[in-house]
């Protein structure tokens, strides 16, 4: 990569706002996968074990990473799951086989252990529906086992399992990836806009208060990628209040600059989400429609796909090691540069979930009846649930600019930032893609003056590929940064090679 000259330049101004942030950014997912459920958030016998067989460690370190929204209980599970299964005593509950993921399952922990667990974590559900080997009447009877007060059939075998109140689960998804020739009950756009269609209005007749999401594409690569999210959303577009999007992303070795064209890969994310947004708006107009559907990229994350010989070649297992990539440094940058492309289109995007929560290439890691600790993609999510607040302001980073195969011409600064009204505090979120020297990131304050910095904090360091361990947990956190100054209504800041930065910004006292 060739060493580029010149600072990086943002300007902070209240006037040019993206829109508000949405709490529901900060989503994560649990997937009955690998042990991201058992030894993960669920081990009876644990010594940080609650009654109820949660482990309480990772309840802390969830809360800590200030998740407010969890999706559940799949992926690609989903598509081949009864969820009648996980209800009711556990004694009586049948051990099933797992097709997406060749996994034996108990069924120890179902629905209403996970309700109890989200309360507990203090997080909002988000449930999705079976669309591929099941249909409109499962969809419909799931609702009404959840919502419904009292007084019908699966209202009343929830009050005999326990929950005498109804769940009130107001988010849910239509199916899975429906998309991919890989998901159990795989359908064409058609088949599946029809069968989405068909169980919205079912599920909305049950209750009519629920949000819906339909099921996008697994990846902007995907050879039906456009034509699907076109005809799906003709047959469910005045039905539903989002559409997912999918996306993963790792370093890829074959690549002439593999680090370069990792650090770049929120471009694609970026791209991903303005083309969903222009299909979304494209099938609006030719329905007349005056509604604007908002978009839920409730899979992201970087993830090694590389590395995983993929589920086929599986051996059947109960809650087997399965997908736990340790992140690096430069994972954690790169995650922090998809939740600025998250923040940044935050007018349209109003639900994300970063896939998944433990384990499975997860912010968290356990070890059965052992520790759990926090990966270092763990702490820029951390930073941007605590403290984006109120509204994200339009920043357009202007920054020296490196050759990629991928993307073409990329910044090698990108940011943005987010202004609170009633306290008048600004949070600047920022990661430098540069790896030759710091790099000065001056920012216009003029529009907002008489602000000082009160936390400056810095994840970056000499050695990018630096992990955590149950052994070193800490090897990896954030450090509080230094060498800030301010010159008239300029503060200038310098970025350490490879980081991701995060400024705190509040009024002069």
């Amino acid at each position: 990569m060739a060493t580029m000259d010149g600072d990086a330049r943002v300007t902070l101004d209240p006037a040019f706002r993206v829109g508000a942030v949405d709490r529901r950014l900060f989503g994560s997912f649990v997937e009955h996968m690998g042990r991201c459920v058992y030894t993960g958030i669920f081990e009876p016998g644990h010594p940080a074990a609650t009654p109820e067989g949660f482990r309480s460690d990772v309840l802390a370190l969830t809360r800590e990473l200030g998740v407010t929204t969890v999706r559940y209980p799949g992926g690609n599970f989903v598509s081949g799951y009864r969820w009648e299964d996980g209800v009711g005593p556990v004694s009586e509950r049948p051990t099933r086989l797992d097709l997406a993921w060749r996994s034996i399952e108990s069924n120890e922990f179902g629905l209403n252990e996970f309700l109890d667990w989200a309360g507990a974590a203090g997080v909002e559900p988000m449930l999705a529906v079976n669309l591929g080997t099941r249909g409109v009447q499962e969809a419909a009877d799931l609702v009404e086992y959840c919502n419904y007060p009292g007084g019908s059939a699966l209202s009343d075998l929830r009050r005999t399992h326990g929950v005498d109140k109804p769940h009130d689960v107001r988010l849910w998804c239509l199916g899975n990836e429906l998309d991919g020739p890989w998901q159990v009950g795989h359908k064409t756009a058609d088949e599946y806009g029809r069968l989405a269609a068909e169980a919205a209005r079912a599920m909305r007749l049950v209750d009519p208060r629920i949000e819906l999401v339909a099921s996008g594409s697994s990846g902007r690569w995907m050879p039906t990628f456009g034509a699907w999210e076109s005809t799906v959303l003709e047959h469910t577009y005045e039905l539903v209040d989002y559409i997912s999007l999918h996306a993963y992303y790792q370093e890829h070795e074959q690549d002439a600059d593999p680090l370069g064209e990792f650090l770049a890969a929120a471009v694609d994310m970026e791209t991903f989400i303005e083309q969903v947004v222009a299909t979304a708006d494209a099938v609006g107009a030719r329905l007349g429609s005056r509604k604007k559907l908002r978009l839920s990229f409730d899979e992201w994350n970087v993830w090694y796909q590389s590395r995983f010989p993929g589920a086929r070649s599986l051996p059947w297992a109960q809650a087997p090691r399965l997908i736990e990539d340790d992140f690096s440094t430069v994972d954690a940058v790169v995650v922090g540069s998809f939740l600025i492309a998250l923040l940044r289109h935050a007018d349209r995007v109003g639900i994300a979930c970063q896939a998944q929560l433990v384990n499975i290439i997860a912010p968290i890691r356990t070890e059965p009846g052992g520790p759990s600790w926090r990966q270092p993609t763990f702490h820029p999510f951390a930073h941007v649930a605590r403290y984006a607040r109120g509204d994200v302001l339009r920043v357009e980073p202007s920054a020296a600019r490196y050759p990629t195969d991928r993307y073409g011409p990329v910044s090698t600064v990108d940011a943005v930032a987010t202004l609170e009204e009633e306290t008048g505090e600004v949070a600047l979120f920022a990661v430098h893609r540069g790896r030759d020297a710091d790099r000065p990131l001056r920012i216009d304050l003029r529009a907002l003056p008489g602000l000082r910095v009160v936390d400056h904090l810095v994840l970056g360091g000499e050695d990018l590929r630096a992990t955590n361990s149950a052994a070193e947990p800490d090897r990896v956190i954030p450090r509080p940064g230094n060498g800030s100054t301010v010159e008239g209504d300029v503060l200038t800041v310098p970025l350490p090679p490879v980081s991701w930065t995060v400024l705190r910004l509040a009024p002069s006292p």
